[in-house]
C-alpha cells in the first residue's frame, strides 16, 4: 500500500475559477480559520493523524458528514492526470485549496512537486495564515498564489475569523520580497455584507496594499449563501444566515474605485 500523506475532502473537476483556464480543485482537510461566511465549513476540523487509506474511487459528491479521506499523493497525481486534455486545451491546470491547503504543507509540497515534474500549472488558494518559511517555500514552487484579503482591522478579523490577521498581513507584505521568483500573486477579496464592504474597510484595505505590497491583480468575490445548507447538516451557527447579496451596483462601484487606483480587477474568478 502507497504510504498516505494527506487529507481531502473533495475533488472538483472542471472548474472556470480559482485559477486559468479549465482546472481540477482539489480541497484540502483542516483550516486554522472560521470565518463567518465559509462555504465549506467541513473543511476546517484539522486533519487526524493515523487515519486508513484510502485508494479506491474517490467520491464526485461526498457527504458533507463523512470523514475526510486519507490519500498518497500518488493517488491525487493519478486523479489529476485523468484531466490533462483539459488543461492542455484551456491552459488550466490544478488548484489547491480547502480548507487552508498551508496546514498540510509537507502534502501540499509533494503534490506541487509532482505537478511541476509533469508541468501542470499549480494555484494555491490561501488564507494566507501560516508560518513565513512555510508560505515563502509554496510561493516558491506554485505558478500561481490566491491569496485572500479578508477585514483589514484586527479586532474585525479575530472576531469574524477566529484568528488575527497579522500573520497574514505579514506575510502578504514579505511576499513582496519573491517578486520576479516562480509564483504570480493575485489578490482575492471576498465582499461580505457590513463586513468587508464598507467604505472603512475598503479605504483601509487600498491603504495597505498601496504602502506596503507591490500586487494590482485582484478578484472581487461578491458574497453568495450557497453553503448555507451544510450548517444545517453540520449541526454548526450560521453566522451569515440573515445576510443578503450585496447589490451589484456596490459591487461595480467597489471595482471601479480599485481600477481607479491601478487595480486589474475581475469580479469572480
Amino acid at each position: 500500500m502507497p504510504d498516505c500523506t494527506g487529507q481531502i475532502f473533495k475533488i472538483q473537476r472542471y472548474a472556470i475559477h480559482d485559477g486559468p483556464g479549465i482546472r481540477t480543485t482539489i480541497f484540502l482537510q483542516g483550516c486554522p480559520l472560521t470565518c463567518w461566511w465559509c462555504h465549506n465549513p467541513e473543511s476546517q476540523a484539522m486533519p487526524q493523524a493515523s487515519q486508513p487509506c484510502h485508494d479506491g474511487p474517490i467520491p464526485s459528491k461526498p457527504s458533507i458528514t463523512e470523514p475526510p479521506l486519507t490519500v498518497s499523493a500518488h493517488r491525487i497525481i493519478q486523479e489529476i492526470e485523468k484531466d490533462l486534455i483539459f488543461f492542455d486545451e484551456s491552459g488550466g491546470g490544478v488548484t489547491f485549496s480547502g480548507g487552508e491547503p498551508l496546514v498540510q504543507h509537507k502534502f501540499l509540497m509533494t503534490l506541487l512537486n509532482k505537478c511541476r515534474e509533469r508541468e501542470i500549472h499549480t494555484a494555491v488558494d490561501t488564507s494566507g495564515h501560516a508560518p513565513w518559511p512555510v508560505m515563502e517555500k509554496i510561493a516558491g514552487t506554485a505558478d500561481l498564489i490566491l491569496f485572500d484579503i479578508k477585514p483589514i482591522s484586527r479586532d474585525l478579523h479575530t472576531r469574524t475569523t477566529g484568528v488575527s490577521n497579522q500573520t497574514i498581513l505579514n506575510n502578504l507584505e514579505n511576499l513582496k520580497l519573491l517578486h520576479g521568483g516562480r509564483a504570480d500573486i493575485r489578490l482575492r477579496l471576498p465582499l461580505i455584507p457590513d463586513i468587508t464592504d464598507t467604505r472603512e474597510n475598503i479605504d483601509a484595505c487600498l491603504d495597505f496594499l498601496l504602502n506596503l505590497t507591490i500586487f494590482r491583480k485582484m478578484d472581487i468575490l461578491p458574497f453568495h449563501k450557497a453553503g448555507e445548507a451544510k450548517y444545517d447538516g453540520l449541526g454548526m451557527k450560521n453566522q451569515m444566515a440573515e445576510a443578503r447579496p450585496i447589490d451589484q451596483e456596490k459591487i461595480e462601484s467597489i471595482k471601479k474605485l480599485f481600477e481607479r487606483n491601478g487595480f486589474n480587477v475581475s469580479i469572480g474568478g
